[in-house]
């Protein structure tokens, strides 16, 4: 035990910048680093070093929720790890590979079936409906929002990157707009509602198919909305408009071109696509798309982010479509994420009555913070692209 910790001190000792961390244990206090910001840790069982050495991010993860460690500032922990550690926590990524023997080709390189693909999703979305709710604003919406300022309420942050999209969509009441990704329902109604097309919507989250109908039939939309429990594969007919908001991170690297050929057949040769999407840097991405981390291990089972150059390498090989417009909103989830989080904490008594233990509220508390550093890191970041169909020509302005 000893011994571990003694590599993971020196890794900390030679890499830790931009920050000092002050680490309290029984019986001593060390610290690394230097400057601003000081974040406390303190580490209730020394166990928690053999976690992180022999599984990264995973073992962080793993030992924050059993309660080995807790810290002062867990956003800002993870951002100093995030940018002083990228390339150690690497290296202690291979070591702790070499420990647990190698992973086979088969495993890298299988396709996940459909039925493997429901079962992610609905492992994440199917949880209590009222861990939502409580998390979320009145959209619920469950991706990046636009804020105008600090003052901006997280409900009217999502409704301004509803009403953005659409814009770029240029919907009307002459389109039938398909939309890979019905979260709760929340953009197919303002969609319908507001701009007065007709949405075709799909999910394979049995929680979210249940609730968006619901939603859409108070609405009052069941004419304007179809929403369906519809693998998007699965999906037939043409569309003027399409529209994905941060459901490519579940398809998996190895279905981008499956995802893409798919958008391609659905979309009439003059239509455009808006995809909303979560990103990682392009020096990260090969990486990512082999390695389990926190994130896909416990919070998005199958989950992979792409890069900008993923996406545009997949259209390029596999259909006529093309990026046309690209706009760069990460700076807004990090904000978003703070609001979640705020409203995870505020009403955790009444999630924890749905049945969600103290170890899920760590494990997603965690989560959240652990998104946020990334994004103000610059780790990941959000983008909306749209994409057009051969025949489409934008009007003149």
């Amino acid at each position: 035990m000893l011994r571990l910790r003694s590599i993971v001190v020196r890794q900390l000792a030679n890499h830790i910048r931009g920050g000092t961390v002050i680490v309290e244990e029984p019986g001593s206090t060390w610290s690394v680093g230097s400057g601003s910001p000081t974040i406390g840790v303190r580490v209730h069982d020394r166990r928690a070093y053999g976690a992180l050495l022999r599984r990264g991010s995973i073992g962080l993860g793993e030992s924050y929720v059993a309660r080995w460690w807790d810290c002062d500032d867990l956003t800002g922990l993870l951002r100093v790890l995030i940018k002083s550690l990228a390339r150690p926590l690497r290296r202690l990524d291979r070591i702790g590979q070499a420990l647990r023997g190698p992973v086979s080709l088969w495993h890298r390189t299988q396709r996940p079936s459909k039925d493997d693909d429901r079962a992610n999703v609905r492992a994440h979305y199917d949880l209590p409906v009222g861990l939502y709710t409580a998390m979320l604003d009145e959209s619920m919406a469950y991706s990046c929002g636009l804020f105008d300022s600090s003052a901006t309420s997280l409900g009217d942050a999502q409704l301004a990157k509803f009403d953005r999209i659409c814009q770029k969509l240029e919907l009307s009441s002459d389109d039938h707009l398909v939309e890979i990704g019905t979260g709760w329902g929340g953009f197919a109604i303002h969609a319908a509602k507001n701009y007065g097309c007709r949405v075709t919507t799909t999910t394979i989250s049995l929680s979210q198919y249940e609730v968006a109908r619901e939603r859409v039939a108070q609405a009052g939309l069941d004419d304007r909305v179809t929403v369906l429990e519809v693998d998007y594969r699965d999906l037939t007919g043409h569309y003027d408009k399409l529209v994905s908001i941060e459901m490519i991170e579940a398809v998996g690297w190895r279905q981008f071109d499956t995802f893409f050929a798919t958008c391609a057949r659905l979309m009439r040769p003059e239509g455009i696509m808006a995809l909303q999407a979560i990103v990682i840097n392009e020096q990260s991405y090969e990486r990512a798309k082999h390695h389990d981390d926190f994130i896909r291990r416990f919070i998005f089972p199958g989950g992979c982010l792409p890069s900008v150059n993923a996406i545009s390498s997949s259209l390029t090989r596999v259909t006529e479509l093309g990026i046309f417009d690209l706009e760069d909103i990460g700076q807004h989830y990090a904000t978003t994420l703070v609001r979640w989080h705020d409203n995870l904490e505020h009403h955790w008594e009444e999630v924890a009555a749905t049945g969600l233990d103290e170890k899920f509220h760590r494990m997603w508390r965690l989560y959240l913070c652990y998104c946020e550093a990334a994004f103000r890191e610059r780790h990941i970041s959000a983008v909306q692209m749209l994409i057009a169909g051969p025949h489409y020509r934008p009007a003149l302005g």
